[in-house]
């Protein structure tokens, strides 16, 4: 039997995510997940995406409801003190790391030419262009959640 007959494999993406997490949170580190925030099907306050980008951290005290699926990220997090519901497609994660030391992984850009991101696991649809943020620059405080640079 060739390598040509065997059934093409899953993304490894979503385990290794799920593999890093639970490396990161077991040794007492906040994991932090860098997200490319133009991909089809972020769904994240404006305001917090910085050139296309988005830092989330995914520490059990900052979010609820957390689940690393196989084709989603979705959990609950709190911005500016107000409750959010976060969508993040697997393939849109650029990285998942410790913020106190930098380890983890990075994870290659997929081909934006690819299928489209499934649906949303809550069946509707994900949120379409984000609001433009407001023009001033001042950093934002409150909630959980930081933006790391």
């Amino acid at each position: 039997m060739g390598q040509s007959d065997t059934p093409a494999m899953s993304s490894n993406r979503p385990y290794l995510l799920r593999a890093i997490y639970d490396w990161i949170t077991d040794n007492n580190l906040t994991p932090y997940v860098l997200v490319d925030a133009a991909r089809e099907g972020v769904r994240v306050p404006p305001h917090v995406i910085k050139n296309g980008q988005v830092v989330l951290n995914l520490a059990m005290r900052a979010v609820a409801n957390l689940d690393l699926g196989n084709e989603w990220i979705s959990f609950q997090a709190r911005f500016s003190g107000v409750s959010h519901s976060i969508l993040v497609p697997v393939s849109a994660v650029l990285a998942l790391y410790a913020q106190e030391n930098g380890q983890g992984m990075m994870f290659p850009a997929e081909d934006s030419d690819a299928e489209p991101p499934p649906s949303p696991p809550d069946g509707g649809e994900p949120a379409g262009a984000p609001e433009p943020a407001p023009d001033d620059d001042k950093p934002r405080r409150g909630g959980h959640l930081r933006i790391v640079k």
